[in-house]
């Protein structure tokens, strides 16, 4: 890596990764944080900045359908993988399950913690698949709601959870 004369910056680097099941590339310095790529460099705004040291979960993404926080994540360490965002989580114009529950659950106030929410929540419902309101509460500690007090985000997730098993 070659500092530039008198900035502090590093070469840029190519980054090919795929996002939201499309194949996107860009150059960017090896320091930047995939909230910032995604964010600042393809223009997906969902994954929000919200505390700069990993504690809201506002920035959460799903990377090889992981749920990480996505200031966490350099995004070189991304090239090669699959990251789904906020943004990708609705088919053909239809709300994912999770995001019309929310709406119907009353588990959006302010907004800026949803994406992560229910990207935290795609995660944990693709490995429990009917989980307890205990072990949804297990899965969300990483992500802060200053608003809702989480209540109305656990019943969305059990609905969605238990319309789930019922089929």
């Amino acid at each position: 890596m070659r500092l530039e004369a008198g900035i502090g910056r590093a070469e840029r680097q190519h980054l090919r990764l795929s996002v939201n099941g499309e194949e996107r590339e860009l150059d960017l310095e090896p320091r930047t944080l995939l909230v910032h790529a995604l964010r600042d460099g393809l223009g997906l705004t969902g994954a929000h900045v919200g505390c700069d040291t990993s504690q809201c979960g506002a920035c959460t993404v799903l990377l090889d359908g992981k749920a990480v926080k996505s200031c966490t994540v350099l995004a070189l360490q991304a090239a090669g993988a699959e990251v789904a965002t906020i943004e990708g989580l609705s088919e053909s114009g239809e709300l994912h399950p999770l995001q019309q529950a929310f709406v119907e659950h009353h588990g959006v106030q302010c907004g800026f913690c949803t994406p992560g929410m229910i990207l935290a929540a795609v995660d944990l419902l693709t490995r429990e698949l009917d989980p307890d309101e205990e072990t949804i509460r297990r899965a969300l500690r990483g992500n802060i709601c200053r608003c809702t007090g989480y209540q109305p985000i656990v019943e969305a997730i059990r609905a969605v959870a238990q319309e789930a098993a019922s089929r």
